[in-house]
């Protein structure tokens, strides 16, 4: 993980008692997929995925935008949980401007 739980729950100003760990991994998980590279939480955890070969091309060591990014996503998966916002209007977004932006810089294999 890249973010505690602790750390998501201040985020979004959650109770302690409230469970946001798949929201937190689904975040991570966006994240990872739109960079297209392995994020680690430490140089530690990023050179033992290399050793093991698990690592794929152009790993990294998450950085503040990364977190940032991460963040943003969850706070946009916690705070809307349901596919239809009845009574208001809303655009279908997967992940959210303020997040690419900040992800964008370290994208890898962009093609041509």
């Amino acid at each position: 993980m890249l973010l505690t739980d602790d750390q998501a729950r201040a985020h979004v100003r959650a109770s302690s008692d409230e469970d946001v760990a798949v929201y937190l991994g689904a975040a991570e998980q966006a994240a990872v997929d739109f960079l297209g590279r392995q994020v680690y939480a430490s140089p530690e955890a990023m050179a033992a995925a290399v050793l093991a070969g698990t690592s794929g091309d152009d790993p990294m060591v998450v950085n503040d935008a990364i977190k940032a990014a991460v963040l943003l996503i969850f706070g946009h998966l916690y705070r809307n949980r349901e596919d239809v916002i009845t009574g208001a209007s809303a655009a279908a977004v997967v992940i959210p401007m303020g997040s690419r932006t900040l992800l964008w810089p370290h994208r890898v294999g962009l093609g041509v």
